[in-house]
């Protein structure tokens, strides 16, 4: 009863009101399953293609009619009448019907609508949830937890409009004994950093994450105001609470330099690790993603040399969830995490082994 009788595809809006492809799974027994592709507002540049209109006239160019006329079209056509309860064959249709090493004729978008929807019906049939159902794909047996929340409360870089160059400043609540504890101490300390921005005159307003964007004089002083924040909320700042940055560094690196057009400096790649150096032993930073340039595998190696065995170094610009890419990392020593999204690789199984790499590294 979890054969495929029905694919259908629509296009709908992102959180960030973009379009994007949502798609319907129907099965034999009625159930229905579905999924949104997700896309995000800095990406790789050797990510999956995401399959956009390019018409001007709807959405700025960002409609997605053609992808979801490929949902409607080929792939419905190739998946239906296959059984939901393999992921794998699924995947691997599409993945031939598409015939191209980015997902560039079907889009992965649509793709990833269509793989995501299965899974979900397939987890609806057999009364499961989601999660435990992708775990029982990744063969994993562990007792499942929720993970620490990384919590981005203060936006810069392409996630802000202002002149803040690091693009993520996040807390990870380390000493909470619960997931909703944990969100609860990185709720207080979200409004304690509203009362600290207020108080030194500070712009309030958010950003495309939902986290403070006010203009800063350095990317320390974003660091110092969240320190002030976790102290006022009766938190002990690297015992409670730890710190963690998503640089995107990709954004800010131009001709062979990273440009901190903020604090009106610029670093080649030794430089630009050592001044993330000093962030580290200013601050209690557990994580740093993206700390340089997607195509600075030297700069990538240097950093993961001084600072690899102090925090996490994760790549997404670097590894975009794919397996050949986070191969080369692993063999040469760069790096020491990834970042797993699925859009950026375009299905299901093929985000697990990324994952299942990863693991095994």
């Amino acid at each position: 009863m979890t054969a495929i009788v029905k694919v259908i595809g629509r296009e709908v809006m992102d959180s960030r009101g973009n379009p994007t492809v949502e798609a319907d799974v129907v099965l034999a027994s009625g159930v229905i399953g579905r999924a949104c592709a997700p896309s995000g507002a800095s990406t790789g540049s050797r990510e999956a293609l995401e399959l956009r209109d390019h018409d001007d006239s709807r959405y700025l160019g960002k409609g997605v009619l053609n992808a979801v006329a490929n949902v409607n079209g080929a792939i419905a056509e190739r998946v239906v009448g296959m059984d939901a309860a393999k992921q794998r064959e699924i995947d691997d249709a599409m993945i031939a019907l598409d015939g191209t090493d980015n997902k560039a004729k079907l889009g992965a978008n649509a793709m990833l609508a269509v793989s995501l929807a299965a899974a979900r019906a397939h987890a609806d049939d057999q009364q499961m949830p989601l999660y435990q159902h992708i775990a029982n794909l990744h063969g994993n047996t562990e007792p499942l937890t929720l993970p620490v929340p990384m919590m981005n409360i203060l936006n810069g870089g392409e996630h802000a409009d202002n002149n803040v160059d690091i693009q993520e400043f996040m807390i990870q609540p380390v000493s909470a004994t619960s997931f909703s504890e944990a969100l609860r101490m990185g709720a207080e300390i979200f409004h304690h950093l509203k009362k600290v921005l207020i108080a030194e005159g500070m712009n309030t307003a958010v950003g495309d994450e939902g986290g403070f964007a006010p203009n800063l004089p350095s990317n320390e002083a974003a660091l110092a105001v969240i320190a002030k924040a976790v102290a006022n909320a009766g938190y002990q700042l690297g015992d409670d609470i730890t710190l963690a940055l998503d640089c995107a560094a990709s954004e800010f690196f131009r001709d062979g330099q990273y440009d901190l057009a903020g604090e009106g400096r610029a670093f080649h790649s030794e430089g630009f690790a050592d001044y993330l150096g000093g962030l580290c032993d200013a601050y209690p930073i557990a994580s740093i993603e993206d700390g340089m340039d997607e195509s600075d595998w030297d700069g990538w190696a240097y950093l993961t040399k001084t600072l690899g065995s102090r925090c996490q170094l994760v790549g997404d610009d670097l590894f975009v969830t794919t397996t050949n890419i986070l191969n080369r990392g692993i063999e040469e020593g760069v790096g020491n995490s990834i970042l797993i999204k699925f859009n950026q690789i375009g299905t299901l199984s093929e985000t697990l082994d990324a994952i299942g790499m990863a693991q095994k590294a």
